[in-house]
């Protein structure tokens, strides 16, 4: 009986090993192909969903008020115009857009700074009066600021600013400041308390550490906590319907709720309003996108 060479034998015993790595590797090839087919599906999904409700807007707002009724919801068909975006601007829609970036950017600038300040001071510190202050800030995030509504009317209306632009920065910064802080914290904990040691050698006093070192590494969550508190304070309709009263001091999202009422049936004009009410946002959102997605990551990750 004639036995196989110890060569071929150990050939054939090599590949009685590999041939089952082979085919695993292929099979996780496969599945790795499966699951990006399957999330690659679901993406399109979402996307299709997300995206729909705005080329809605975008195309009911090119319309006019009969080709809205007459025409395809959905085609591009029956003449597109923009003459409801003309009639929006001349409908005053501009001065509660002006109201609206000065209130959002005040606010966004006192929060940012206070919030960065307040963290620094919380960690450099570690004293009573700091733990206090941490902990006086985690009780104002927990009471909800609709609970507040009457005894801030009360105090806005006792010192004189009912009905002005300074009563809604005032009250949505102190609002803001809160969480804000709760999210700065953990990132200026974080910094090397080497570098601030370093910095203190060689003589840099408090305020010199912070607007040399403190600011400049904490420019993500900076931006995120802007994107945030920007998201907010635009979108904000209860603390503008209950502490202004005339169209002068009225912010956007109050504007738009009266424009809905003036144009409650011209369904286009008020299309046109709310896609012209987002473009600052988005144009926020793309100057900040990089830093914002660091920041989120961070706040992800902690």
């Amino acid at each position: 009986m004639s036995t196989a060479p110890p060569a071929v034998a150990l050939s054939a015993a090599r590949l009685d090993e590999v041939a089952p790595r082979r085919r695993s590797r292929l099979g996780q090839r496969a599945q790795r192909r499966l699951r990006g087919t399957i999330a690659f599906g679901f993406g399109t999904i979402w996307l299709v969903i997300v995206l729909a409700p705005i080329y809605f807007m975008v195309l009911s707002s090119l319309r006019t008020e009969g080709s809205y009724v007459t025409a395809n919801p959905w085609l591009p068909t029956g003449g597109l115009t923009g003459t409801e975006y003309s009639t929006v601007l001349h409908a005053g829609l501009g001065g509660y857009f002006i109201n609206s970036v000065i209130v959002t950017a005040a606010c966004v600038v006192i929060t940012l700074v206070l919030s960065l300040a307040a963290s620094f001071r919380i960690i450099r510190r570690t004293s009573r009066l700091s733990g206090a202050a941490l902990r006086l800030l985690v009780f104002g995030l927990a009471v909800p600021i609709q609970a507040l509504i009457v005894p801030l009317y009360i105090i806005i209306d006792k010192i004189g600013l009912y009905d002005s632009l300074s009563a809604l920065v005032l009250t949505m910064s102190a609002a803001a400041i809160p969480v804000s802080v709760l999210i700065m914290l953990s990132f200026v904990r974080d910094i090397p308390r080497e570098l601030i040691d370093a910095m203190s050698v060689d003589g840099a006093g408090e305020w010199r550490i912070f607007l040399s070192l403190i600011a400049p590494l904490s420019r993500p969550v900076l931006a995120t906590v802007a994107i945030y508190n920007g998201l907010s304070v635009w979108n904000n309709f209860l603390l503008p319907l209950v502490l202004t009263q005339s169209n002068s001091s009225a912010v956007l999202p109050l504007g738009l709720f009266k424009f809905q009422g003036q144009y409650g049936i011209d369904v286009p004009a008020i299309m046109a309003a709310v896609l012209l009410s987002v473009i600052p946002l988005v144009v926020l959102y793309i100057a900040m996108r990089r830093q914002f997605v660091r920041g989120l990551s961070g706040v992800v990750m902690r």
